[in-house]
């Protein structure tokens, strides 16, 4: 009878917790930068407000294109675009996406490609790269390198997260 009301408790006390915190007040404060922000959050809310960043993919700075490019091939990857002379590859598996560039930038960058799907094709619906930088502002986040507003077609932004990794969002349409 015991170990029955430790197992119930054990299902019922997640679930009760999980109803409680989903509208819990947050403070959230990133070292290293100006963002600090206190708000509630609602994750449905918060889905129906989503920005849409586009494409993901990882773009990776490499000693050797060719050897990064064999190693990534035996991964399953494939050549999506790019070119070889110009020291840059996009490669890709099912839905992953990675940019393999040597010489043109240190570390590893997360990148999203506002109005392009997986395969680098245009999709109808999309968030305009001057929209996902006025919400962005509007978070508190720092922008590096502002768009003007007036501004429209192709253009990127930089932004870091709070551990300093660098997030490029770059639309080229």
């Amino acid at each position: 009878m015991k170990n029955s009301k430790i197992i119930f408790l054990g299902l019922i006390i997640p679930m009760i917790a999980g109803f409680y915190f989903k509208n819990l007040p947050v403070k959230s404060t990133i070292i290293n930068s100006e963002f600090i922000q206190e708000t509630t959050i609602n994750k449905a809310a918060m889905n129906d407000k989503s920005m849409k960043l586009g494409a993901f993919s990882m773009s990776l700075s490499v000693k050797d294109l060719k050897i990064s490019k064999a190693f990534y091939e035996n991964l399953g990857f494939t050549v999506l675009g790019g070119d070889m002379e110009k020291n840059y590859l996009i490669m890709k598996n099912e839905n992953a996406l990675i940019g393999l560039f040597q010489g043109m930038f240190e570390g590893n960058i997360l990148t999203f490609n506002p109005g392009w799907d997986e395969n680098g094709q245009n999709i109808e619906s999309f968030d305009d790269i001057r929209t996902i930088q006025k919400n962005l502002q509007s978070s508190g986040i720092k922008i590096d390198n502002e768009i003007k507003e007036e501004t429209s077609g192709p253009a990127s932004i930089v932004i870091s997260d709070p551990d300093g990794n660098m997030i490029l969002l770059d639309q080229h349409r």
